[in-house]
């Protein structure tokens, strides 16, 4: 009998497993705007949270663009410290900062604008979501 239900439960574990899904979000920040801000981390908190909470994992990428890109500015991103807390807690949870309007900052600044180690540089925001929207990846504008 031990042995029958141990069967069943490897069984049910197995299949539990097998369904957990891979879920895919995209953030969008094009404001510089720490409640839009501040949102966007929300979003993405609250969507690791609910997947962790019924077993499926989620792949989050925030990306910003355009006055968004202030997010990612260190030493002035009002949300510099909760960025680096996030990026430390979910593995799953990374940055993009477009290069284009990176670019536009240095030139406007005279100097160089320093982005947080925690984003990734990337060609154009833009087309950055845009790829993402063609790899399945649901897209949230908070």
């Amino acid at each position: 009998m031990r042995t029958i239900l141990t069967a069943l439960f490897l069984s049910l574990t197995a299949n539990f497993a097998a369904a957990a899904e891979t879920h895919h979000v995209a953030i969008h920040v094009d404001q510089n705007d720490p409640q839009v801000m501040n949102l966007a981390l929300n979003n993405a908190q609250n969507v690791a949270s609910y997947y962790a909470g019924i077993g499926d994992e989620v792949i989050i990428e925030v990306v910003a663009y355009g006055p968004g890109l202030n997010m990612f500015v260190a030493g002035t991103s009002p949300v510099e410290a909760r960025i680096s807390a996030m990026a430390l807690e979910n593995d799953n949870l990374t940055f993009a900062a477009c290069a284009n309007t990176l670019a536009k900052m240095v030139e406007k600044a005279g100097q160089d604008v320093p982005i947080l180690s925690e984003a990734t540089m990337v060609p154009s925001g833009v087309v950055r979501l845009i790829e993402l929207q063609e790899k399945g990846y649901a897209y949230v504008r908070p």
